[in-house]
Parts: structure tokens; sequence; C-alpha cells
């Protein structure tokens, strides 16, 4: 019972410190086994195809924008999303859109760091997430830029990527203990 009180306490701190960056806990609120636990699954093969129409779409964006001939999934990726975010290319009811970018922030996530996208299935329904290593922990980068610009709210993804690794940092250290 204490292990589940301080990871609630852990849970609560990380929440507030992330500030809405878009990383979730899921799970461990709960007593383990209850219904509300989110369930991850790997990626069909429409939900790959799914994500690589919305990487296509930011790709396309960037190229007729800037010239850009491709996406690679890395941190290279960041100074074009940036530009594409702060050029206003999708403006804020442009949701879906925003979700691609999310996609395509998602990749840079994942290839700095052991996450890797998968599905998951909690009380909000089933979205593609990246999950971190095999523990409840899920950055939900497909609305973690759509929410900012939505509420008019600056978006600086290098701020964004560092929050991610002292976040991820945080939790491992705390995890082990």
């Amino acid at each position: 019972m204490q292990l589940v009180v301080a990871i609630r306490t852990f849970t609560i701190i990380v929440l507030l410190a992330v500030g809405m960056a878009g990383i979730r806990l899921e799970g461990m609120m709960s007593e383990p086994n209850q219904k509300n636990e989110p369930r991850f699954t790997e990626l069909s093969g429409t939900d790959t195809a799914q994500l690589d129409k919305q990487r296509a779409l930011v790709a396309a964006a960037a190229k007729q924008k800037y010239g850009t001939p491709s996406l690679t999934k890395t941190k290279s990726d960041l100074v074009v999303l940036q530009r594409l975010i702060e050029d206003q290319v999708f403006n804020k009811t442009q949701t879906y859109e925003l979700q691609c970018l999310g996609v395509a922030f998602g990749d840079v996530l994942a290839s700095e760091f052991p996450l890797r996208w998968v599905m998951v299935t909690d009380e909000y329904g089933t979205d593609p997430t990246l999950r971190y290593k095999a523990m409840p922990l899920q950055i939900n980068a497909l609305t973690m830029l759509s929410k900012r610009i939505e509420r008019n709210e600056r978006v600086n993804l290098l701020d964004l990527q560092e929050i991610t690794r002292q976040q991820l940092a945080r939790f491992e250290k705390d995890f082990r203990k």
C-alpha cells in the first residue's frame, strides 16, 4: 500500500511539473488490475498506414513551403517543424493537420528517447501514443502540439523535447527507487 501511495504522490508531482507537456503516467493512479488501466497494443498495418499518411501530410507541407526534400524522423526535423508552427502553415482550427505535426514531432522524440509508437486504449478511446519502454508511461505526441496551438500558446519544440528528456530521466530515477 505504501508503494501505491508513493507512486500516486510521484505521479501527481510529475504531472504538475510537466505542465501539460503531453506526458501521462497511465494506470499508476489506481490500484492494480482496475478496469481503467490502459491497454497497450502493437500498431496494426492500418495504424501504421494512418501514421504514415499523417507524416506524408507534414512532409508535403514542408516541401511545398520550404522545398524540404523529406523528413528524417530525427532531431534535424525540429527546425522544419518549428518553422511550420511559427509560420502558421496550419491554423488552430485544423486539428487533424496539427495532430499530424504531433506525429512528426513524436517521431523525433522516438529517435531521441527509448519511446515507440503503440496504440493505447483507455477511457478516452484508442489512439496512437509513444510508450516509454514497457512501462505505463506514455507521451501523447499526437495532441501535444495541437492542444497548445489551439489555446494560442507559444510552442517551442526544443523546450518540449528538453522537458520530455527531464521528465523521462526523473521518472526513470524515481521508478528505480
